[in-house]
């Protein structure tokens, strides 16, 4: 069974910055099969930031340049570095386990304008 726990969420203003951390426990297999998403108010849910082979990372084009996403392999740990937030950033952000299908508990970003 696989666990993970988003943190790091908060309100900022425009422009400012966020990092989240998604912790993953259990019967992960790598950190490389996790990716953030995020739902904005009366949204639907949309992808963020996958790892893909190769090391790379996909991003939606809506935060290509203003978003960063990493992994701690030895701590089974992924992080999204957010900077020059934007109001329409503001929704709730998960991380979720491809293979499993395995979703966390999500973890609130306000921006402020």
């Amino acid at each position: 069974q696989v666990q993970l726990v988003e943190s790091g969420g908060g309100l900022v203003q425009a422009g400012g910055s966020l990092k989240l951390s998604c912790a993953a426990s259990g019967s992960i297999f790598s950190v490389n099969f996790l990716g953030w998403y995020r739902q904005a108010p009366g949204q639907q849910r949309e992808l963020v930031a996958t790892f893909i082979s190769g090391g790379r990372v996909n991003y939606a084009d809506s935060v290509k340049g203003r978003f960063t996403a990493s992994r701690d392999n030895a701590k089974n740990t992924v992080y999204l570095q957010m900077n020059s937030l934007k109001p329409e950033d503001t929704a709730v952000y998960y991380c979720r386990e491809r293979t499993t299908g395995v979703w966390g508990q999500g973890t609130l970003v306000t921006v402020s304008s």
